[in-house]
């Protein structure tokens, strides 16, 4: 396997870049991007803020605030490095399986205010008709997920041989 020092650090980069611009026109705010796609880039998935900082040359309170956000969209925890103050920030190998899952959670909290919303709003109605689309979307969604996520566990194990 490829070590770091191997590596064509400008070349890492420009895929660090590459990447999070495409997570950016996405959605995601551009130093969350950045933040994160490093940490995927990165060989065990853990970073400091100052390394973080000196690799995509910010300041580390924009290391601060992407992490911030990053954690609270579940993409990236914060630990403890051991025997030391300082935090290390890292993205799990299952990463996206983790963030789904988290989604599913979240929107199955939706279906309440949904149900609301179709009653307040009137079923007959083209609002009401739109939201009770939705909570439909979200619940067959919410009953096709654990399948799919089975299946993905399945095919990852049987590619990656773990």
């Amino acid at each position: 396997m490829t070590q770091v020092s191997e590596r064509d650090e400008q070349a890492v980069l420009r895929f660090i870049e590459r990447f999070a611009a495409a997570f950016a026109e996405s959605g995601m705010p551009r130093m969350p991007a950045r933040v994160f796609v490093a940490l995927l880039a990165s060989d065990d998935g853990t970073l400091t803020a100052a390394e973080l900082a000196d690799l995509l040359k910010v300041s580390p309170a924009a290391v601060s605030g992407a992490v911030r956000y990053l954690t609270q969209v579940g993409l990236v925890s914060r630990e403890r490095e051991t025997g030391t103050r300082r935090d290390v920030y890292r993205v799990y190998d299952d990463v996206w399986y983790e963030a789904i899952f988290r989604r599913d959670q979240q929107l199955a909290r939706w279906e309440g205010p949904l149900k609301e919303g179709i009653e307040v709003l009137g079923g007959d109605t083209a609002a009401g008709r739109r939201i009770e689309e939705t909570l439909a979307f979200f619940q067959f969604f919410h009953r096709e997920l654990p399948g799919m996520l089975e299946r993905w566990r399945a095919y990852r194990d049987e590619r990656f041989n773990t």
